[in-house]
């Protein structure tokens, strides 16, 4: 037992993974401890709910047509979100991709875009929200421009960075044995910054949800922060926490397959960091 306190010991899988469950075994016990003292003090409390509150909303949420709509509103919700979402972060992934080639290549648009990046990525991309509602109306455009514009320029000056950072010998040597300079970007850069873009992409995921949902609860008739929003006038915890952990169920799985990604399909990256 002492030995797993040692800083050089290794732990077998089973350690691991009980040490792993043990936060969120922890943080569940700690839940269902104050909702149950809350509740036998009163039993119409809503800021703790019981589980087995939660479950009943969760299903029906999930299994049972909504009476004005008719949608099973759990999945319309998660795929109004989702749709969103994944555009969002398509668009700027692929955007930043291109910027980041295009102005790392010549030393000269390095240095003009270089301060602009910069500059963009610092702007909190939350503030400009009104514009975009003002210029682009309070449709889906909108929502997706920001998590669009609040990717985008983090992806596209990490790339930029992480492309300065690269042996400059692999580009002499290209040349020196016959590509065309149009080719380079294509040929030599892109295989190398294609797991850095997946993991930049990966990093950017908690602030594209922030953004999503921030949009949502302005405006919105669907999505899981509209829903969030809209059960909150009532106090709705139930809802609102099985939500919540939907939400942050949806987040991990999408982190887990960008992390397996660059795992299955680039190993030596993982081998070089």
């Amino acid at each position: 037992m002492l030995s797993l306190f040692r800083t050089h010991a290794s732990l077998s899988s089973a350690h691991k993974v009980v040490l792993a469950l043990l936060p969120f075994l922890l943080v569940i016990l700690i839940y269902l401890l104050a909702s149950d003292a809350r509740l036998s003090v009163n039993p119409d409390d809503k800021l703790l709910p019981s589980a087995t509150k939660m479950v009943e909303s969760t299903i029906r949420m999930a299994s049972q047509p909504d009476l004005r709509t008719g949608n099973y509103l759990l999945w319309s919700d998660t795929l109004a979100s989702l749709t969103r979402l994944l555009l969002g972060i398509f668009l700027g992934s692929l955007v930043g991709l291109m910027v980041g080639l295009s102005t790392s290549i010549f030393p000269v648009m390095r240095a003009i875009s270089g301060p602009f990046l910069t500059f963009l990525s610092i702007v909190p991309p939350l503030t400009i929200l009104p514009i975009l509602f003002i210029a682009l109306g309070v449709g889906e455009t909108s929502k997706i421009a920001l998590i669009f514009l609040g990717t985008v320029f983090v992806i596209s000056r990490d790339l930029q960075l992480y492309i300065a950072h690269l042996p400059g010998e692999q580009i002499t040597k290209a040349l020196s044995l016959g590509a065309r300079p149009a080719s380079i970007p294509v040929r030599i850069l892109l295989p190398q910054v294609m797991p850095r873009l997946l993991d930049t992409t990966r990093l950017t995921l908690g602030a594209a949800w922030l953004f999503l949902i921030a949009a949502e609860m302005i405006s919105a008739t669907d999505g899981l922060g509209y829903r969030i929003g809209l059960v909150r006038r009532y106090l709705a915890m139930d809802v609102i926490i099985p939500y919540v952990l939907w939400i942050t169920f949806l987040g991990f799985v999408m982190d887990w397959f960008l992390r397996i990604s660059v795992k299955s399909f680039f190993p030596w990256y993982e081998t070089q960091r």
